[in-house]
């Protein structure tokens, strides 16, 4: 029986006034499956592109934090200790950082898993083709 999904786009925006960014990772949260995890990348080359003085290592530390706050890592600080549908509300939250997320959008699943692999997958074909 298909159970309802949220999930959002993780984006990097180098310069925020600009309004530029790339898409860097998914998070996907099933609450009847009790599923929250994140998947993220650094496309370095595109960055610099947009960017050349980026620090890429920030960004990928800050990249870097949102699966272990997914998976309730304590390295992650207290964010990570809050409950799952916590955790997410929280990352999806709106932001004008360097590091922002798109809308949450929803769908149906049977498995969060399988769900997060064919979203992943979906992003990283309209990367290649964009």
């Amino acid at each position: 029986m298909p159970s309802s999904f949220d999930y959002a786009v993780v984006r990097v925006v180098p310069r925020v006034e600009r309004g530029e960014f790339i898409n860097a990772g998914v998070i996907l949260f099933c609450l009847e499956h009790r599923f929250l995890e994140a998947r993220v990348q650094v496309d370095e080359a595109r960055l610099k592109a947009l960017w050349p003085e980026i620090d890429i290592e920030l960004v990928r530390k800050h990249l870097e934090a949102i699966p272990k706050i997914c998976a309730g890592d304590p390295s992650a600080g207290p964010i990570a200790q809050l409950s799952q549908r916590e955790r997410f509300h929280w990352l999806v939250s709106p932001r004008s950082t360097i590091i922002q997320v798109s809308p949450v959008h929803t769908g149906l699943c049977e498995t969060p898993k399988l769900t997060m692999g064919q979203t992943i997958e979906q992003l990283s074909r309209r990367l290649l083709a964009g």
